[in-house]
Formats: structure tokens, sequence, C-alpha cells
């Protein structure tokens, strides 16, 4: 994928998912947020397209976290459907993935489609637990935010709490590093991670508003994460979002965790998170990866 390609490239996922959604215009598909900008930005060497006669019909993009590995989203244009290009794409993809050797490559699909499914099982991705994408809206009042915003730090102070955030990532999955995504955030100005508690005890990388992965009236948390078997913080941090999310003058929350990870699910809820689509995680090779009990960790592999 190159830069010129961007207006092509968003513009074959909108119609892609939005006709995968049934939208009257699928053009419309996820409003004013951007992701393949945002997503070329953070690493174009892991996005790819694919070409016939000139025209790009599909891409794919992947997520470098360290120990893992996100692949998507992948789209195709409706009119090349059933063609091969999907696996044009995931070869691709796959190879880099296998050149990388990541502890844990990760991917986000329906679990209704049995189409999908097949196609990354043949890539030996194995179906993990559901992941719903949850959502609430913002509270009027709440308690004060015990955070601070990593854009404001001096570049010194940024350095050491990326260590402390690398440290907490760590010891939820082995080389789990979210520091591409926190220094998207800040060069693209797409919103703010939230560092929690004078020693960093979590963090949350948030998206906020239009041009980024939120679009209008929303904050999408996109990841966020404490040390395990700690509740008490990760309350604290669902917190911080709320109050970030006030202070920037948005109605809505959007957050994805993953139904494994128990305790952290059920907190979501009591604070009155609701599923808005489900999707199933998928991992290669198989196994729990970060999706088990005891783990404080969101994200959204979308």
């Amino acid at each position: 994928m190159e830069r010129a390609d961007l207006d092509a490239v968003d513009r074959v996922h909108r119609l892609a998912f939005g006709t995968q959604f049934g939208l009257e215009d699928p053009s419309r598909f996820r409003g004013d947020s951007q992701l393949a900008r945002t997503r070329y930005a953070a690493d174009p060497s892991t996005c790819f397209v694919a070409e016939s006669a000139g025209r790009i019909i599909g891409s794919v993009f992947g997520m470098n976290w360290g120990g893992v590995f996100i692949v998507g989203p992948l789209s195709v244009d409706p009119a090349h459907w059933r063609g091969g290009v999907g696996r044009v794409l995931m070869d691709r993809l796959v190879a880099l993935i296998d050149q990388r050797r990541p502890g844990l490559a990760g991917l986000f699909t329906f679990p209704g489609s049995p189409i999908h499914i097949r196609l990354y099982e043949s890539y030996g991705f194995v179906s993990n637990t559901l992941t719903p994408v949850m959502a609430k809206p913002v509270p009027p009042a709440a308690s004060a935010a015990d955070s601070t915003r990593y854009s404001l730090l001096s570049p010194a102070n940024q350095a050491s709490a990326l260590a402390a955030c690398r440290a907490i990532s760590g010891a939820v999955f082995p080389g789990l590093d979210l520091s591409r995504e926190i220094a998207a955030i800040a060069a693209q100005g797409l919103g703010e991670t939230l560092l929690l508690g004078e020693g960093t005890a979590g963090f949350a990388l948030c998206h906020v508003g239009a041009g980024s992965e939120a679009g209008s009236g929303n904050l999408f948390v996109k990841f966020a994460a404490c040390r395990p078997d700690d509740p008490a913080a990760f309350e604290r941090l669902l917190a911080a979002c709320e109050a970030l999310a006030r202070a920037k003058g948005v109605a809505r929350i959007v957050a994805g965790c993953n139904t494994a990870r128990a305790e952290a699910y059920r907190l979501m809820q009591d604070r009155g998170f609701r599923a808005d689509m489900i999707g199933v995680a998928m991992h290669r090779p198989g196994g729990t990866g970060y999706n088990r009990p005891g783990l404080f960790v969101i994200d959204d592999w979308r």
C-alpha cells in the first residue's frame, strides 16, 4: 500500500463492510471515523492492497503490537467477492507474520459467518472466545479521574511512561507492546493515552471524535490494561476514560472486552457497558493468549 492508494482503500473498505451490514448507503459505514489513514500512518509496512487492471479492489491491514500481531481489517470490493482476492491478501500478510514470528497472531471476525471462519482457519487461526464490542453513554458526573495525559508529559517523562506501559502489557502477554499505537495517537492527534496514578497502575489508548477510529460523538478505547488481578485499578481506569470523554464533549464510550476475561467483562457491565456487536477472537497458534480470567484488558481487533 502507498499513500496515494488511501482514498481508494477507504472507499473499498466502507463499501465492503457497509454492504456486509446491509446499510442503505454502504459508503457511510462508520461515519466520519478514519481507519485506512490512521493505520497506514502508524505502520505502512503492514498494509497491503490487491489490484485488478490498475484498480484497487481490496486491502488488508496489520497492527504490530510487539509480541502480538493483529490481522485486519480485510476488505474486498463486493463486485469481487468469492473471487479469491481475500486469499491473495492473506497470503501476503501471513508471510509477513511468519517472517516476524510474534508469540500470537490474532483477529476479530463474525462468529455467524462460516465463510470468514473457514478462510482464517485455512491459515491456521483457531476460534477462541467471543469479543463483544460494548458501548455506554457518558455519565454526566463521576469521581475525579486519577490519571495523566501522555501528551502533556515532557519527552523524558514520556519515555518513562512508555516503559511503564510495556511492563504492564508484558505482564498480560510476553512481548505485548503498545508503544507504536501510543506514538500514533500522539503524532496524528487522534485522542489521548491515559496513565493511571503516579506509578502508572494502568493505561488506556483513547481515540476521540471525527478523523480518528472513534468518529464524531465517540470516545473509542482501542486498548487498555492494568496489572493482572487488580480490579480496583481497572475500575479507576474506566472512570478516567469516562472523565476524558466528558472533557472532550462526546456522548458515548466504545470498548471491546473478550468474555474470557470474566472479571473485567463483569465490571464493564456493572458500569453500564452493553454489547453493540459480537465478534469472535481467532488465534494463531491456538490457545488462550491473553483471553483468560484475572486479566483486566480492553481491546478491539477490528
